[in-house]
């Protein structure tokens, strides 16, 4: 029996990483309780288990006496001269105690202690994984849905992919493998509750991290994302080693890197641009695929203002002012965009009237603005009239 029980509990130890010391204690554990309710107490009681042989000893410390009334607390002198001729009355007696005298009624609570030691011990080693991914990406298989929410298995435990953390016009089906973020993970009495994402930023970071090796390494820095799942991001990068090209080493040989990175967010576009102390170059890099004239960043008020041709202008602003927004988010600034022929009507590309040119905050809406506006095959603005003659006047006065 005792050989059974070690190998039960190398088995434990292997397949569900339970330590076998826990084990140990749940049984010692077990044996108390069931002291407990087979004799109604076991304060004088000790149970010793051996490591190495799986062999236990139960053991009560009773007082010697003349007359014993408490027969778990107290031995008679008698008996005590009969395990050991230099008992006196009031030596304290280790006697052993035989398991095997137990009632079923504890036998069956010993088990239950050892299985409930078992099923928290694994729920503590499930917690104790999924704790150490937090903040990072993980692959699990679309389990079911509940309701708007969705289980994603993650092999030893379900997470919870909830309506909010799903990207719009993402979907998904039973058994589909999919690379999720996770958020958090909290230890309940059922086991770890995990909760994961696809649209958070860092998703994105910790996909770059793992196909390319530069991030990973720490040779190619992310400074910043901004992200609208489903649609866009921007991802600026910077390098450590002047020798490596970090836009380079992030799209990867034909865009291989980058590609696996979309394809994995189901054709999610993803702008690489370079980081820049300067916030005027960081600005126009944000601002990409757009050309700019020039910027003028204030460090202070967090604000810039933005000069592009006036055929850039659709692109700069982009479709629902979304390339406009992402710069900002990238950036951290306040983005006001103006046309070449806005600003040179304005006079000072300072002092001018907010109405007569687009700027960008967190409240604009630009509903009216796009009211009656067209878009390309690409999903960019179409230049209106004013902005084809614009830029017209402006080859010709070139010419």
């Amino acid at each position: 029996m005792n050989t059974e029980l070690l190998e039960s509990l190398d088995i434990l130890e292997k397949e569900k990483n339970i330590s076998k010391e826990a084990i140990f204690e749940a049984i010692e554990n077990s044996l108390l309780t069931a002291c407990k309710n087979h004799f109604g107490k076991s304060d004088n009681m000790t149970v010793e288990v051996n490591r190495e042989t799986g062999d236990f000893k139960v053991t009560a410390a009773k007082t010697v006496v003349d007359v014993v009334e408490d027969p778990v607390m107290e031995i008679s002198l008698a008996d005590a001269k009969l395990i050991s001729n230099k008992y006196e009355i009031g030596d304290v007696v280790n006697v052993n105690v035989e398991s095997k005298e137990f009632g079923r009624i504890a036998t069956t609570n010993a088990k239950n202690v050892i299985l409930q030691k078992i099923r928290e011990e694994e729920r503590k080693v499930l917690f104790d994984q999924f704790y150490g991914k937090e903040k990072d990406v993980v692959t699990g298989v679309v389990q079911r849905f509940m309701g708007k929410n969705i289980s994603i298995n993650l092999g030893k435990t379900d997470a919870i992919l909830s309506e909010n953390e799903q990207v719009k016009g993402e979907h998904y089906t039973p058994t589909e493998r999919i690379k999720v973020y996770v958020l958090e993970v909290k230890d309940t009495s059922r086991g770890p509750k995990i909760f994961v994402s696809r649209t958070h930023p860092e998703l994105v970071k910790r996909l770059f991290e793992s196909e390319v090796t530069e991030v990973k390494d720490g040779t190619v820095e992310i400074k910043g994302i901004a992200r609208e799942a489903g649609s866009r991001t921007k991802i600026a990068v910077y390098s450590n080693d002047p020798d490596v090209d970090p836009v380079g080493a992030c799209v990867g040989l034909n865009g291989s890197r980058v590609n696996a990175i979309v394809n994995e967010l189901h054709g999610e576009k993803i702008d690489i641009i370079s980081w820049n102390e300067n916030p005027a170059m960081l600005i126009e890099n944000a601002l990409s695929p757009a050309k700019v004239i020039y910027v003028i960043a204030d460090a202070d008020e967090k604000t810039a203002n933005v000069v592009v041709p006036d055929y850039q202008l659709s692109l700069a602003i982009g479709k629902e002012g979304q390339n406009a927004r992402l710069a900002a988010r990238l950036t951290g600034y306040k983005i006001d965009i103006k046309s070449e022929s806005q600003a040179k009507e304005a006079g000072d590309f300072i002092g001018y009237d907010e109405e007569d040119y687009y700027e960008y905050d967190e409240e604009y809406s630009d509903e009216e603005y796009y009211e009656d506006a067209e878009y390309d095959e690409d999903g960019y603005l179409v230049p209106t009239e004013s902005d084809e003659e614009g830029a017209e006047e402006e080859k010709t006065t070139e010419e």
